[in-house]
């Protein structure tokens, strides 16, 4: 039994929790919530921001930990890299941490090492950002440079656009005083989850993305499958693994954005984390078989193997989607739900979620974080994967008042 701290120990962490206590781990929490969803798995719940290092470091050593965990959360990986380092415990460095969470920094690395992403500028001002847009001559989008969950990311047309959307997103670019502005690319977007070993990293998942019509910059379906007729996924793992494979990631998990344009991958963004939503803790663990959470786990106790996570032939024809609910007639009050029962029941959906109750007033997502729900459904082929999807539609409504 070794003894492990998660943070920060919400709702997308539970699964990670619950893997490490099946495997006989001793349990330590950290969150700045007073019950968080992981606190009833836990054998030590320390209620701190987890952003107050010196304190949660206080508390590891008074515990003994031995591994720092974190998953679908960008914002705590440069914490796991400060503890680990801090601690003398596995865990990516701080430049690997910065590298995955620093979009700036993402888009030099592209360039150094011949990695397709778009044109972008770091800009501080309006003003700047104004002169990037007008030189582009086409549609771009602003973003901040370390946030996340599509928080403070807008499409730019015009400068009217720029001095509208700067303030918020510069907003959430802590604690950066710039943000991001980057040539909107039109193509089609994917995204790619992986597993890195200290000797090579395998792409366990990858989706085709599409986008609710209200704002292009949010996800409302990400369908998974290990291959595309209308796209060469070979070619965008080769390009993920080539970012990966150049970075200084030692082990852990990935997941990356990427957008098709003009015969190339480019990128978006990439995270040394799961894909959130729980597409590292159900998706990727069921499209490629493997026990992901057990190796990431032993990894960050110092046991990382030169473990082969190649998709093996029995799974190659496995689909999955994560799909969020859109909002019926751009909101209002919930007066019922109709199949329901459905959602519960139908074995192919391994997770749904609700974020609304009847007589909740709803509305079209403003951020990743807003959408009202979602569900996951996994199958052994498209056809039947698509058929469940179709049903969905059919049986689950949301009737407004």
């Amino acid at each position: 039994m070794a003894r492990v701290l998660i943070l920060p120990g919400s709702r997308w962490q539970i699964q990670l929790a619950q893997r490490a206590k099946d495997l006989g781990h001793w349990l330590c929490v950290v969150s700045p919530e007073e019950h968080p969803p992981c606190a009833d798995l836990a054998d030590d719940f320390f209620r701190s921001d987890i952003f107050a290092v010196d304190a949660i470091e206080r508390h590891a050593r008074e515990h003994d930990i031995q591994a720092i965990l974190s998953d679908e959360c960008d914002i705590a990986m440069p914490v796991v890299a400060e503890l680990g380092e801090r601690l003398a415990l596995p865990a990516l460095s701080a430049e690997a941490a910065a590298l995955y969470t620093d979009k700036s920094l993402m888009r030099a690395f592209c360039d150094k090492h011949g990695i397709g992403s778009a044109a972008y500028a770091v800009c501080e001002t309006e003003e700047e950002a104004v002169a990037f847009l007008d030189g582009l001559g086409k549609s771009a989008i602003i973003k901040p440079l370390n946030s996340n969950a599509s928080h403070g990311v807008f499409t730019l047309h015009t400068s009217d656009d720029v001095r509208r959307h700067f303030a918020e997103s510069l907003s959430f670019s802590r604690p950066s005083s710039s943000v991001l502005v980057e040539q909107f690319i039109e193509g089609t977007e994917f995204t790619v989850d992986g597993i890195k070993t200290p000797y090579a990293h395998y792409t366990l998942a990858v989706s085709e993305k599409r986008h609710f019509a209200h704002n292009e910059n949010i996800a409302s379906d990400l369908y998974f499958t290990h291959r595309n007729p209308r796209f060469d996924y070979d070619l965008l793992r080769a390009t993920n693994d080539a970012f990966v494979m150049a970075s200084p990631l030692e082990f852990g998990f990935t997941h990356a954005e990427y957008k098709f344009e003009d015969g190339a991958f480019k990128l978006i963004e990439i995270g040394a984390r799961g894909g959130g939503n729980m597409i590292s803790s159900v998706i990727t663990q069921y499209l490629s078989g493997y026990d992901t959470y057990r190796y990431l786990i032993d990894a960050s106790l110092g046991q990382a193997t030169d473990e082969d996570f190649s998709i093996r032939p029995e799974y190659e024809s496995r689909a999955a989607i994560l799909k969020f609910f859109h909002t019926p007639q751009g909101g209002g009050t919930v007066a019922r739900m109709e199949g329901l029962d459905y959602l519960q029941n139908e074995p192919a959906i391994k997770e749904f979620q609700l974020n609304f109750a009847v007589g909740d007033h709803i509305e079209d997502a403003k951020s990743d974080s807003a959408r009202i729900g979602f569900y996951i459904a996994c199958a052994e082929t498209s056809e039947q994967l698509d058929a469940i999807v179709r049903t969905v539609d059919e049986r689950f409504r949301i009737v407004l008042a």
